[in-house]
């Protein structure tokens, strides 16, 4: 085979061709992997709803989803998954280092079932022990608390104990509950009411 004259079309030439084969690779790769993926997601998420409602037997019976402004001003979107033994609801805030992700149990009246952290950017080591702080049975144990009645940190009065050199995350992450709380039971009512909502 005879070599190519090294010149500057050439040598374009060839980048342009590797260029489009590696995009036609990803391009498949993208598209096979893509299936599997958004299983694995819905799976996830299946499990976590499980979790956060403390059954194995569960099913999502309708997913709703509703938007307000959090205490700060900015609009968020809360995503309700309506479960025949109340709901699990996907909420978020801004926490110490970003956007701090959350999905909440609430059993029919309001009370805390239980929760798992979905995302969050906070120091590994400390904001991070959000995952398990909250938990039944741990120092900040808000299980079976209903937040109607408010869930706020010591240090502002309340009855919560925040984790430990992770005030502003502990604050983040019990807003995240209270605006789920608020937007379940802010959905019922307008379920209730005959108000219109965004089904999914």
């Amino acid at each position: 085979m005879k070599k190519l004259k090294s010149s500057l079309t050439n040598m374009v030439l060839v980048l342009t061709s590797v260029a489009v084969l590696m995009g036609c690779v990803l391009a498949w790769v993208n598209h096979i992997t893509i299936g599997p993926i958004s299983n694995q997601k819905a799976q996830a998420l299946a499990n976590g709803i499980k979790a956060v409602m403390q059954a194995d037997n569960l099913t999502v019976t309708s997913t709703d989803t509703v938007a307000f402004a959090d205490s700060k001003g900015k609009e968020r979107t809360y995503i309700i998954y309506n479960t025949e033994k109340g709901a699990a609801v996907q909420s978020s805030t801004l926490g110490f280092g970003g956007d701090l992700k959350v999905l909440v149990g609430f059993d029919t009246e309001g009370n805390i079932l239980g929760y798992t952290l979905l995302e969050h950017q906070e120091t590994p080591g400390l904001g991070a022990k959000a995952d398990q702080w909250f938990q039944k049975g741990e120092k900040g144990d808000i299980i079976g608390r209903n937040p109607a009645d408010g869930l706020i940190v010591k240090k502002d009065g309340g009855q919560v104990d925040a984790i430990t050199a992770s005030t502003i995350t502990s604050r983040a992450f019990l807003l995240a509950v209270t605006n789920a709380f608020q937007a379940y039971k802010g959905n019922a009512t307008d379920a209730q009411s005959g108000a219109t909502k965004t089904n999914k």
